[in-house]
């Protein structure tokens, strides 16, 4: 069996999309493109996908990850492109990799978020964001199948800078007016702190309260790196196993075998 790691996007409209809608759009696609897929077992076989760490309805993603089987082998890139080709333009397949190691979800422990907020003037966002930094404890409430539950945001971020817009990835939002770009590093704790809960403590320390809901997109999500507080590519080790890999017993045979002379 063959394990295939995709990166894929959720782009404009599409990221109201929800992940139960994406689930059933993928699967189409599976069959579009005539992956070879393999079953779970029982009396209803479903293909063998795991997702990782899927965003939340309503935001955008460059970096959404998820794994395949396969009952017979494919080469990544052409698989990629079939599935791309399956999908609608927003949900697009960026990167694949044959899984050579262990643990992708292990390696989601960040997120790099971009929050658009239109009507703010960047001053009083970076104010909000001075306050928000300064604070040791930031709590919100949040509403959740056991109920109203409150937690701490401030202890997940690794990082909150404001800035002016150098463009706008969803290609939806007017450029006219005050706007303020908030870049975002987001630890996943238990429990999950997400955008719009950072977006709550800034209401809490600062009073911000942006005038209409903020346009916000993951731009990657890895492994955090405390020393340089960077999110690595979780796809990075499955690249470089693949390079590092010795070849195969078929590969060094025609590599070893003697040209055929002239008949």
């Amino acid at each position: 069996m063959q394990r295939i790691r995709l990166r894929y996007t959720k782009r404009g409209r599409l990221r109201f999309t929800s992940h139960r809608d994406f689930q059933r759009a993928f699967e189409r696609a599976l069959r579009r493109a005539e992956v070879p897929m393999a079953y779970s077992a029982g009396f209803t076989p479903h293909p063998k996908v795991s997702y990782a760490n899927a965003a939340p309805t309503g935001t955008g993603s460059e970096a959404e990850f998820l794994e395949i089987a396969l009952t017979e082998r494919r080469d990544p890139e052409t698989l990629r492109v079939l599935l791309d080709e399956s999908l609608p333009a927003g949900l697009d397949i960026t990167d694949a990799v044959e899984a050579r190691t262990s643990g992708l979800a292990d390696r989601l422990t960040a997120s790099v978020w971009e929050l658009r907020l239109d009507g703010v003037p960047v001053e009083d966002a970076a104010k909000a964001v001075e306050a928000f930094l300064a604070a040791e404890m930031v709590e919100v409430q949040r509403k959740t199948k056991n109920g109203i539950r409150t937690f701490d945001t401030r202890a997940a971020v690794a990082e909150l800078v404001a800035d002016r817009p150098q463009g706008d990835p969803q290609g939806d939002r007017p450029a006219e007016g005050a706007c303020a770009i908030l870049r975002l590093v987001v630890r996943h704790v238990t429990p999950a702190v997400r955008p719009d809960d950072v977006l709550s403590g800034l209401r809490a320390v600062a009073d911000l309260a942006p005038p209409v809901p903020a346009a916000v997109t993951r731009l990657a999500q890895g492994l955090f790196d405390e020393e340089s507080g960077t999110v690595t590519d979780p796809l990075a080790p499955d690249r470089e196993a693949v390079t590092a890999a010795p070849p195969t017993a078929a590969a060094t045979a025609r590599a070893t075998a003697p040209e055929a002379g002239p008949a």
